[in-house]
């Protein structure tokens, strides 16, 4: 499917690859000659047929999540703080937390996972590092949100991450690293677990860790199952600040408060 839709927004220029054998074979793509004698790629009928499926099925898999985190950027909103979704912010961590083998992931296994104090990952407050004991990575929280305050230590940083899949939980926690990027560029993470087909929620408390707090869904609203520690962050590092502008503020229907009433 990626390969489809690369053809499809490219000027259709062959790989001459195995996989565009199959694609050929599938009657997904054809060959085109041009005036000069040069070959290009495009789509055939079932190509889009089978594109727009799997666009459609991947829209219907994330539909939940989105909704899920319109509902945290809303609540957070109305709780008067300036909240963004899916920003993309640079973190400095321990180059150990990148060592290891991941573990598979297997739907209703235990979850198992290493909790990470603050002060192990924290040294830094988002600030760079020198030396070769740290490296710079990319994080995208779910939701990251600040306080409406003209004191910049008052601006309490939150990150919250959705979850909707067992399967997506239990990958996150065995990454560390993703774990330690959000504690690094908030002062307190907030994991949301959505519910399942019956209506229980995706995991439990506990199995989230220590070092992150929890929050459930419950009949259309967020409920607190465990609250997350909090640390002070004096102040947010320029590029943060520069993402913070580039990005824009999530904006929340007007007058949804009296369509709460």
């Amino acid at each position: 499917m990626r390969r489809l839709r690369e053809i499809y927004r490219s000027a259709g220029w062959p790989c001459a690859d195995m996989l565009e054998v199959e694609l050929h074979a599938a009657g997904l793509v054809e060959r085109c000659v041009g005036s000069h004698g040069h070959e290009t790629l495009r789509l055939t009928d079932a190509g889009i047929h089978a594109l727009a499926q799997a666009h459609a099925g991947n829209q219907n898999a994330r539909d939940p999540h989105e909704s899920l985190v319109k509902l945290v950027a809303d609540q957070l909103g109305r709780e008067g703080r300036l909240a963004w979704r899916g920003l993309m912010l640079r973190v400095p961590l321990p180059r150990v937390l990148f060592e290891g083998p991941s573990e598979p992931v297997v739907e209703g296994s235990p979850v198992v996972h290493e909790d990470l104090l603050p002060e192990d990952v924290l040294s830094t407050n988002g600030l760079a590092v020198s030396g070769r004991d740290h490296t710079w990575c990319m994080a995208m929280p779910d939701v990251f949100s600040i306080r409406r305050s003209s004191v910049e230590a008052y601006l309490e940083p939150v990150v919250h991450e959705i979850k909707v899949s067992r399967a997506d939980l239990l990958c996150d926690l065995r990454k560390p690293a993703k774990r330690a990027a959000y504690l690094a560029m908030a002062g307190a993470v907030w994991y949301v677990l959505g519910e399942d087909s019956k209506g229980r929620p995706i995991a439990k408390p506990e199995e989230v860790p220590r070092e992150c707090g929890v929050l459930q869904t419950e009949r259309g609203s967020l409920v607190v199952a465990r609250s997350a520690p909090r640390r002070a962050v004096e102040r947010l590092p320029f590029h943060v600040w520069m993402a913070l502008a580039q990005a824009g503020p999530h904006i929340r229907p007007e007058g949804d408060e009296q369509a709460l009433l």
